[in-house]
Parts: C-alpha cells; sequence; structure tokens
C-alpha cells in the first residue's frame, strides 16, 4: 500500500471515528489529482515489476518463492491494471464529452 493510500484510509478511519461520536468531522484534506493520478500508475506499475521479479524468481527454480505466492502476484498486477485501464477510459470518455458541449 503506497503512502497515499495509507491516508486515505486513515482520513475515512478518523471520518467514521467522529461520524459515530456524533462530532463535526474534520476539514477532508485536498490532493492534486495530477499527483493522485500519478501516484496510482507508479503502485501499478511497481505491482506488476514485483510480480515479474517473483515470476522470474520462480521460473530460476529458487526455493524460497511458492507457486501460490506468484499467482497471487501475477493475479493483483492484472486486476490492478485492468482497473487503471478502465479509469483511464472514463477520462478520455469524459474529456470527449467535455470538448464536445457547446457554449
Amino acid at each position: 500500500m503506497s503512502p497515499t493510500d495509507v491516508n486515505e484510509v486513515l482520513a475515512q478511519m478518523r471520518l467514521l471515528r467522529d461520524q459515530a461520536a456524533n462530532k463535526a468531522p474534520a476539514e477532508p484534506q485536498t490532493t492534486d489529482f495530477a499527483a493522485l493520478l500519478k501516484n496510482s500508475i507508479d503502485t501499478v506499475n511497481q505491482t506488476q515489476q514485483q510480480a515479474s521479479e517473483l515470476a522470474k524468481a520462480f521460473e530460476k527454480g529458487e526455493t524460497d518463492v511458492p507457486l501460490a505466492e506468484v499467482m497471487v502476484s501475477l493475479q493483483k498486477a492484472s486486476v490492478s491494471f485492468q482497473a487503471m485501464v478502465q479509469v483511464r477510459n472514463k477520462l478520455v470518455e469524459a474529456y470527449k464529452d467535455i470538448m464536445n458541449m457547446q457554449m
């Protein structure tokens, strides 16, 4: 989990804690969209690299790399990449909608 993901989870936990205690919610942190997108892409890239390294280690016959861990890692990389592609598709679709709007 990246530091950004951890911060977002902690912010959500604090919000839920405040709601449970009937307190006024704290001001949410604003995050730069470009930085968030870059962090997400970097995380997907890192996940794919780790999966590739585990697969190569397993192929070399290293005994400390179990097959189950390799398969789970490859599936995580695949799912994260597919999610990133879907986000990209939605962003492109939104961009096209905005460009087609009449002023």
